[in-house]
């Protein structure tokens, strides 16, 4: 009754268990161990089912030694790469469970995301404080050339303002955008309650943003359906999503003189699974290359960094959007070649 016990505990566990013998058999996986390495496993030899050296050493040292352990393994199961946290530890003789010499049982918790994590904020912390030193090293410049040679120089010290300014500017930016991303990031699961009209909200945009595309010599135009386009959506969040678009447009695609915010009705959006609303907006620009459209929307990824820098970009504005249309339940689509334009849609619930 106790092995049957045992055997009925280990296999209520979620993470995979797997009993070996002491000739380095598999003699009985549990229910979340089948479904990771397959259901054939009884009788194979272990290290014929995970070829990993850490997890072979420990698993000789609790068959040999008695000894337990745990330790930090990658393995391939089913074809995907995996980090486990693997627990071995030996088990005394059990005939019942047929173990006349003894054995060893081993668990294996999945840690994957949690190493993905923690490489994510290591690469965050790294490009934050890449994007913070490289301003506040010329401010730190100009101050010292202020006090010193430029004190009695108004045209230098005037110079030299200005480009302080600008650098204190950028910052500002950086971190407008880093407390916008958190927040977004913090409400990402929870869906909007309230309903927008998509209309004034483009049409606020354009507005703001009139004064950006003039000077540039690009021209607005809004196309498509006109009129009440109302979805379920944080107003505020969603001038956000296309204020950046369009600004993004102006400043990269401008080139070709004209950014075209079109709105397209669709009666049944496969993924949506409903009838939807898709806003693009186009540019003439000289496009983006297809190697870098997979990871536009990574935090700090920039096709041309110089460029952007000038321009006052923070490389997080399409991580911001991304973030917001999936709060939304919507897509982000994106579309460029070399030469031909950009055009950047995204598709929301109608409603």
């Amino acid at each position: 009754m106790q092995n049957l016990s045992t055997i009925a505990l280990a296999e209520a566990v979620p993470f995979p268990i797997l009993l070996i013998n002491a000739q380095e058999k598999i003699l009985w996986a549990n229910a979340a161990a089948l479904r990771l390495l397959g259901g054939d496993l009884a009788g194979k030899l272990f290290v014929t089912v995970l070829r990993q050296p850490a997890l072979g050493e420990a698993l000789e040292a609790a068959l040999r030694r008695g000894e337990s352990q745990r330790v930090r393994a990658r393995i391939s199961a089913k074809g995907r790469e995996m980090v486990v946290m693997a627990s071995v530890a030996p088990m005394p003789a059990d005939p019942a469970l047929e173990l006349p010499q003894g054995g060893a049982t081993i668990g294996l918790e999945d840690i994957t995301a949690l190493e993905e994590a923690e490489a994510m904020r290591r690469d965050f912390v790294a490009n934050v404080s890449h994007e913070l030193r490289t301003p506040l090293t010329a401010l730190m410049g100009f101050i010292e050339t202020l006090r010193g040679a430029a004190k009695d120089d108004p045209v230098a010290r005037d110079r030299f303002l200005s480009i302080m300014g600008r650098e204190a500017g950028r910052m500002n930016r950086l971190v407008g955008d880093l407390l916008s991303l958190s927040r977004v990031e913090s409400d990402e699961r929870r869906r909007p309650t309230g309903s927008v009209d998509l209309s004034v909200v483009l049409k606020g945009a354009m507005q703001t943003l009139a004064p950006v595309a003039e000077p540039a010599g690009v021209q607005l135009i809004r196309e498509g359906e006109t009129g009440a386009l109302r979805c379920p959506g944080d107003p505020d969040q969603l001038m956000q999503v296309f204020s950046n678009l369009i600004e993004n447009a102006i400043k990269y695609g401008g080139s070709g003189g004209e950014v075209r915010v079109e709105v397209t009705k669709i009666a049944h959006e496969p993924v949506l699974r409903g009838p939807a609303l898709k806003v693009t907006v186009a540019d003439r620009g000289e496009g983006i290359d297809a190697m870098h459209l997979p990871r536009l929307t990574e935090r700090f990824y920039r096709v041309d960094t110089h460029r952007s820098r000038e321009q006052g970009g923070t490389g997080l504005g399409l991580a911001i959007v991304k973030h917001i249309v999936a709060r939304h339940r919507g897509r982000l689509k994106i579309e460029s070649e070399k030469g031909q334009g950009s055009r950047f849609s995204v598709i929301l619930p109608a409603g």
